[in-house]
């Protein structure tokens, strides 16, 4: 695998990335995260440097991962490491009662990004058979400036794209804990809320979309606030209203419109509009699979996608 991925495990069909080992969709989350790969503990060591011939300390800690003493991070003292162990443990209650079962995990950047996603067992369809499930994913940094993050995520099955449960920009999408302080699983789960709250004004979103058709020059005018031109040093994009004036991402997503997995579901809504966007984040955007596989989730992509969201509910609402 390529450098982003280190190990990975999935279970079901294959991912769209291509990358990780086939499991049984049945394990427990210990179990998961043995054959992920990620049965690995990490402890803070004290940091030294040498002057003049003297171990000198900095003040500092290194992360350190005790499976193959690789030095993760750099420290604070008042810095307090998640064991892997804690970030699966937090799935135990939900599997054994039978209301999630894990999907995928692995480590990404050499350890210093793990994660876990879980599936839901809820979902909805748009238009009768376009389904939409919903996720769990706990991403895990081991990584100095990297908080906890656990969010819900919705997942159009037709073409496995990664959503958004974004409505504003208010909108509470996930919980993030800062490594200052300890990790509480139980205030994460009280500040998730229930699950099925939120898919379901997920659900009303995408309803809605579906619901609103698009003009061909406010779709444009999307594209380009969406994917606006790198060249242009406005701070906001300037109007556009032809298609050789879009930057190449906006134009490959006009030329997805009909094209992407899903096409016939909506024609000419902006629920065709929005997932033209999220099919093109996470399929062609990027230098290879591992690179989209962490911007979907952790980088550019996600917050693409939350704008995308929000842009496609403000041009329905108007049409």
């Amino acid at each position: 695998m390529a450098h982003k991925v280190e190990t990975m495990a999935y279970a079901g069909e294959l991912p769209w990335h291509g990358l990780g080992v086939p499991v049984s969709n049945d394990l427990t989350p210990a179990q998961m995260q043995q054959k992920a790969g990620l049965d690995w503990n990490v402890e803070k060591v004290d940091a030294f440097v040498n002057i003049g011939g003297q171990q000198v300390k900095t003040g500092q800690q290194a992360l350190v991962r005790t499976s193959d003493n690789t030095i993760l991070t750099n420290v604070g003292e008042g810095w307090n490491p998640v064991q892997n162990s804690e970030a699966f443990d937090f799935f135990t209650d939900f599997v054994m009662e039978g209301d999630m079962e894990m999907h995928t995990a692995g480590s990404l950047k050499n350890g210093q990004i793990v994660w876990a996603l879980a599936k839901v067992k809820e979902s909805f369809d748009v238009f009768g058979e376009d389904r939409v499930d919903s996720y769990m994913l706990f991403s895990n940094p081991h990584q100095y400036g990297k908080a906890i993050d656990v969010r819900f995520t919705p997942i159009r099955v037709v073409c496995n794209n990664t959503l958004t449960m974004s409505l504003n920009a208010q909108a509470e999408r996930a919980v993030k804990i800062g490594h200052r302080t300890s990790f509480d699983p139980d205030l994460v789960k009280e500040k998730l809320g229930l699950a099925t709250e939120k898919f379901a004004k997920y659900k009303e979103m995408a309803q809605f979309l579906g619901s609103k058709r698009f003009k061909v020059e406010d779709l444009i005018q999307y594209y380009n606030e969406v994917l606006p031109s790198t060249s242009r040093k406005e701070a906001e994009p300037l109007a556009v209203t032809a298609y050789d004036d879009l930057s190449l991402g906006a134009k490959m997503c006009y030329d997805a419109l009909e094209t992407q997995p899903g096409a016939e579901y909506g024609a000419g809504t902006w629920w065709q509009a929005f997932n033209s966007v999220t099919y093109f984040t996470d399929h062609h955007q990027g230098r290879n699979a591992e690179n989209r596989l962490h911007s979907q989730w952790f980088g550019g992509n996600q917050l693409r996608k939350v704008k995308a969201a929000e842009k496609a509910v403000e041009y329905a609402m108007a049409s």
